[in-house]
C-alpha cells in the first residue's frame, strides 16, 4: 500500500513540473511574439531600420500597413505618418502655438511685410525612408516648425524681394503666393514632402505710413481710370454723332440723287413721247383733224380754196422733210423702245410742246379723209 501512494506522489510531481515548464514556454513565446511583432496603422508607413549586420542602416523599401514581424535584437520599425498635416504660423496666441510664429519678408524697396501663413502637406510613402534617413525624425510637427518653416520663409523673401510693395500688398499678391508655393514644392519634393496648399491667412501687415501711401496711390489710380472712362465715353458719343451726321448726309445725297435721276428719266420719257407724236403726225392726220374740227362755215372771202381743208400730202410736214420710209422706221424704233414691260399702264405724262410740232392727236382711222 505504501508503494502505491509513493508512486502516485511521484506522478503528481512530474505533472506539476511539466505544466510549469509549459507555462514558462508559453510566457516566453508570448513575450517574444509581442516583442517581435508590431502593427502599422492606416495613415502611417513603417520604416525598417537594420541595427546590425552588413546591411545595417535604413532600408529603402518602406513597410506596408498591417502586422509586421521583425527581430528586435537586430531590427527596428519606425512609424512615419503619411496623412495630411496642417500647420499654422500665426501672430495670434489663440491659434497654433502661444508665441508669435508669423513670417516676415521684405519687398524690393526694403519694406517689411508680416503675414500669417498656413501650410498643408503630406509625406510620399515611397520616399519616407529617405526623409527619415536625412533628419532622423518621425515627428512631423518638429520637422515643420524647424526645417519647413525656414524653407517657406526663405521662399517668401526670395520672391518678394523682386516685387515692389504695391504688388506685394495689392494685385500681385496672388502671383507672389503661387511663385512661393512652386519654389517650396521644388525644394520639398526632393525629400518626399508634398505641398497640398500654402496660404496667406488674413491680410498682410505693413507699416502704417506705407499702407497710407499705397491707399493714396490706389485712390489716384482709380480716379485716373474713371477719368479715362469718361473721356472714352465722350469720344464714343462724338463718334456716334459724327456717324449719324454722315448717315443723314448720305441719305440726303441719295434722296437728291434719286430725285435728279427721276427728273432725268421723266424728261427723257417726255422727250421720247413728243418725238413719237411728231413722227406720227402726217399730213393726212392733220387734214382729218381740220375737217373734224371745222364748223362748216365758209369764210366770207377765199381765194379759191377752203382754208384748213386742202393739204399738200406730197410733203412730209411732220417728219421734218424726211421721206415716208425713214419716218416710219424711226417711229417704229421709238415705239419699240418705249414699249412697257408687263401689264403696267403707261405713265400719266403730259407732252411738252416742241417747236414746229402740232398737238397730240386722238386715235384716227387708218383711212385718210378725202380733200375738198
Amino acid at each position: 500500500m505504501a508503494r502505491i501512494v509513493s508512486f502516485d506522489s511521484a506522478s503528481a510531481g512530474r505533472s506539476v513540473r511539466r505544466f510549469g515548464l509549459f507555462a514558462v514556454i508559453a510566457v516566453v513565446l508570448l513575450y517574444l511574439g509581442c516583442a517581435t511583432t508590431t502593427r502599422v496603422d492606416a495613415g502611417h508607413v513603417g520604416i525598417r531600420v537594420k541595427l546590425a549586420g552588413s546591411d545595417r542602416g535604413i532600408q529603402d523599401m518602406p513597410v506596408v500597413t498591417g502586422w509586421v514581424f521583425y527581430n528586435p535584437l537586430t531590427e527596428q520599425i519606425v512609424l512615419f505618418p503619411t496623412s495630411v498635416q496642417n500647420v499654422v504660423w500665426t501672430q495670434s496666441p489663440h491659434e497654433g502655438k502661444p508665441v508669435d510664429e508669423s513670417i516676415t519678408f521684405s519687398s524690393s524697396e526694403g519694406v517689411n511685410a508680416n503675414a500669417d501663413i498656413g501650410l498643408s502637406f503630406h509625406i510620399e510613402p515611397s520616399m519616407a525612408p529617405k526623409l527619415y534617413g536625412r533628419f532622423r525624425l518621425n515627428d512631423l510637427e518638429r520637422l515643420s516648425d524647424g526645417y519647413m518653416r525656414n524653407t517657406v520663409r526663405e521662399a517668401f523673401n526670395d520672391v518678394a524681394s523682386k516685387l515692389p510693395v504695391q504688388d506685394v500688398y495689392g494685385a500681385g499678391k496672388s502671383k507672389m503666393l503661387a511663385d512661393v508655393t512652386q519654389k517650396c514644392r521644388d525644394v520639398f519634393g526632393k525629400d518626399g514632402i508634398v505641398i497640398d496648399q500654402l496660404t496667406i491667412n488674413g491680410t498682410l501687415r505693413l507699416p502704417q505710413n506705407v499702407v497710407d501711401a499705397i491707399n493714396r496711390a490706389m485712390e489716384a489710380t482709380q480716379k485716373a481710370l474713371e477719368s479715362r472712362n469718361r473721356v472714352a465715353q465722350v469720344q464714343a458719343e462724338a463718334e456716334q454723332a459724327i456717324t449719324q451726321a454722315h448717315g443723314a448726309a448720305e441719305a440726303a445725297r441719295q434722296k437728291a440723287q434719286g430725285e435728279a435721276d427721276a427728273l432725268l428719266i421723266r424728261g427723257h420719257a417726255e422727250a421720247q413721247y413728243n418725238e413719237i407724236i411728231r413722227l406720227s403726225t402726217t399730213p393726212a392726220v392733220l387734214q382729218y383733224r381740220s375737217i373734224e374740227h371745222w364748223d362748216g362755215k365758209l369764210p366770207e372771202y377765199n381765194a379759191g380754196q377752203l382754208p384748213m381743208l386742202t393739204f399738200d400730202v406730197r410733203r412730209d410736214q411732220g417728219g421734218g422733210g424726211m421721206d415716208e420710209a425713214t419716218r416710219e422706221r424711226m417711229l417704229k424704233a421709238l415705239l419699240d423702245q418705249a414699249k412697257p414691260v408687263g401689264p403696267v399702264p403707261p405713265p400719266d405724262i403730259q407732252p411738252v410742246p416742241v417747236a414746229g410740232a402740232p398737238a397730240a392727236p386722238d386715235p384716227v382711222p387708218a383711212a385718210s379723209a378725202p380733200a375738198h
